[in-house]
């Protein structure tokens, strides 16, 4: 599987600092709550000093947005919305151990963090504008098709693995109790992205390893223009 970013995303936002993980060894077994636990408190910590929507990471994705034409305030990013919801209730719910390993460091670090489970990924992995024949499962089980021209992550097979770039991801390559193996996606772009883009991610590597056992199978940072291919590792720069 090659993961990707289409020219028009390279062009228009040559910023973006994409963290790349590839994790075996996945299962629902785990307690993450440990692991866990210092990332939510560095969240509560920063709750407590400004709302979300003052952090520099939640503005450069808002202007993102501004820039695809789509209301920032309507359409938030998947880390904003963590935010609001972990700020207004104290808590998220538990989903998956994976999953909640990964909301944590999204809230400390105010970076929206997708998570895939790679055996439902298609062919390449590209994240692009939508020709408008792509499906989208949403997890009420409603089949939708993307607007023409949103950015979405598309397989080969003409899934849409989530919308609105950061907003949603699909329920076709949800985490679940049988995925075995996942592919993390952070991305990132404020002014120091690429750096914290990097410590999020090893964070994350250590973070998996201590709970899961095994260390990820790849850890990297992608540069603007590169993409990052399962076989060979692509063209890439490590981290750690």
């Amino acid at each position: 599987m090659r993961f990707s970013y289409s020219p028009f995303m390279q062009e228009t936002f040559p910023e973006r600092a994409a963290g790349i993980l590839t994790l075996g060894a996945v299962s629902d077994e785990p307690d993450v709550s440990h692991a866990a636990q210092p990332f939510l408190d560095r969240a509560r910590q920063r709750l407590a000093e400004q709302s979300e929507g003052a952090f520099p990471e939640i503005q450069a994705w808002r202007r993102a947005y501004a820039i695809m034409g789509l209301k920032p305030t309507q359409y938030r990013c998947a880390a904003e919305a963590l935010l609001r919801r972990f700020r207004k209730d104290g808590s998220l719910p538990s989903i998956h151990p994976l999953v909640d390993l990964c909301n944590a460091v999204s809230l400390a670090n105010a970076v929206p963090i997708a998570v895939f489970d790679r055996d439902k990924i298609e062919g390449n992995l590209t994240v692009r504008q939508a020709d408008g024949s792509e499906t989208y499962l949403a997890f009420s089980g409603d089949t939708e098709t993307p607007d023409v021209n949103e950015v979405i992550f598309a397989d080969a097979a003409g899934h849409a693995h989530a919308r609105r770039w950061a907003n949603r991801q699909s329920r076709h390559s949800a985490v679940s109790r049988q995925t075995r193996r996942a592919l993390i996606v952070a991305e990132a772009l404020h002014a120091d992205a690429a750096e914290d883009v990097a410590r999020l991610v090893g964070d994350l590597g250590e973070a998996f390893a201590t709970t899961f056992g095994e260390r990820p199978d790849s850890t990297l940072l992608l540069s603007p223009d590169a993409f990052f291919d399962s076989a060979d590792d692509g063209e890439r720069n490590d981290v750690g």
